[in-house]
């Protein structure tokens, strides 16, 4: 089971950009805010495994 970590970089009405945090990666993932947990914000972390987004501690 693969894992990825991100962090929110900023929030554009229904999408949300996402930054790899467990890599050295510049380019930003476009993500729908409907994949992600409801009460992101800029900055929270998040985990990807099994094609789910989780809120990291």
């Amino acid at each position: 089971m693969n894992t990825w970590f991100y962090e929110v970089v900023s929030i554009d009405g229904d999408y949300a950009n996402l930054k790899r945090t467990d890599i050295e990666s510049d380019d930003p993932k476009l993500v729908a805010r409907a994949l992600l947990p409801a009460e992101i914000k800029e900055g929270s972390k998040l985990r990807y495994e099994m094609l789910t987004y989780y809120m990291s501690c």
